[in-house]
């Protein structure tokens, strides 16, 4: 079995799938099992580590009610890839022109999407998500969401205008190769500026209810909203439709990818395959030993038996294309990568960029200061993080990337 330890203590049990626990993680994961909402146990993926709300890497059954901070504010996040008709011998030796033409074709960074420093940015990007949302269809209840709470939904915010952004921080975009030198397109996003406003926004109207029924709760981050309360179905509506934004968004930027690369190597490339598109920050609807609950996955995928997921490494390191198990007692979940074993502020006291250099040695990607809190370093041990997980996936590809594009 891959759990490695449980935690008792609480109203229900912690099971954890790694030895390697931070203490502060540790305090986050009892402080939720106390919570009287909570079904079951928890899970703690193997890449488990201390996050703002409640901990990454966690998988929380919740009956009746959901902890909007255990969403978190990146709702939606997650991966994309697809192996495409190239193969490592048809890639230029020098993917500088490459890794140029994809930063100018996906705005990336701090970025308003069609703002002065937005090359190949979005037209008209005021209406881009309203237009989105009519042409797909998205949650046809959603204006009722937006006449309850204008201000989140205000065409004036400038979350309006991310879709088909990378965003900051861990937010990547690779060219990978695999056990068999075929090239593959990987990236890593998720619902952007929109999602952190719909998340915010709902966190503290959370506290604010947790307030007026004084609820004890042992951290206040934990405030949760409970069916049949005030805010609990606008809220399930602007989840629904901030995950089917970030999972519509890696989409649009995918297609920029190709054809940025199509641009740079004079050639039709396309996708062979169906592409694969998972979340690992969401929340759904899900049973779970014998009961219905909302089971969100902070920093984990879901894996249940067949399912295929992408876990990522480091911008050093492998990454994994994987099918899921189906294993109960992970509720069907696993890692959604390395996971940080330091913060960005130790990690850019610590390296140089000499360091980052060595680290991402044989990778086209930027190595300046500015990126040494994502140095390899900074993330656990890809390899032992599967190890712990071979009971919840099997690998399918194993991918090493040539050329990496951080946010």
């Amino acid at each position: 079995m891959p759990v490695r330890k449980i935690m008792t203590g609480g109203r229900v049990p912690v099971h954890i799938y790694t030895e390697q626990v931070e203490s502060q993680a540790m305090k986050q994961l009892e402080n939720v099992s106390k919570l009287p909402i909570i079904h079951h146990h928890i899970a703690a993926m193997p890449d488990v580590h201390w996050g703002l709300g409640a901990t990454i890497g966690s998988v929380i059954p919740s009956v009746k009610a959901i902890i909007p901070a255990a969403v978190g504010v990146d709702i939606g996040c997650g991966m994309m890839a697809c192996r495409l008709n190239l193969t490592a011998d048809e890639l230029p030796d020098n993917l500088s022109k490459v890794r140029n033409q994809i930063e100018k074709s996906v705005p990336h960074g701090r970025t308003d999407n069609g703002g002065i420093n937005d090359k190949g940015a979005w037209k008209n990007p005021s209406n881009i998500i309203l237009d989105f949302w009519k042409k797909n269809n998205i949650n046809k209840k959603l204006p009722t969401v937006v006449q309850n709470h204008p201000k989140l939904f205000s065409r004036k915010v400038n979350s309006y205008k991310h879709l088909g952004t990378l965003g900051t921080g861990n937010h990547f975009i690779e060219i990978c190769l695999d056990e068999n030198k075929k090239v593959w397109a990987m990236l890593h996003s998720g619902s952007r500026g929109i999602g952190n406003r719909i998340g915010t926004y709902f966190i503290s109207l959370a506290k604010r209810e947790a307030n007026r029924y004084m609820l004890n709760l042992p951290d206040k981050d934990l405030a949760y909203l409970s069916e049949g309360s005030k805010y609990f179905y606008d809220y399930i509506k602007a989840v629904k439709w901030a995950q089917d934004f970030a999972e519509a968004n890696r989409q649009f930027i995918m297609r920029a990818v190709l054809g940025a690369v199509s641009n740079s190597l004079k050639v039709n490339i396309f996708s062979v395959e169906k592409a694969i598109n998972c979340h690992h920050n969401y929340v759904g609807y899900e049973k779970h030993y014998g009961e219905k609950v909302w089971l969100t996955r902070k920093g984990a995928i879901k894996a249940g038996k067949g399912d295929l997921g992408i876990i990522p490494g480091s911008m050093g390191a492998k990454s994994y294309i994987v099918r899921g198990k189906g294993n109960l007692d992970s509720f069907q979940s696993c890692s959604h990568g390395a996971g940080r074993i330091m913060s960005r502020k130790e990690a850019k006291k610590r390296f140089s960029i000499n360091d980052m250099e060595k680290q991402t040695s044989g990778v086209e990607c930027r190595k300046d200061k500015n990126v040494i809190d994502e140095i390899p370093e900074a993330y656990k041990n890809i390899e032992e993080v599967m190890e712990n997980q071979n009971d919840l996936v099997e690998t399918v590809h194993t991918l090493k990337q040539v050329l990496c594009v951080k946010g």
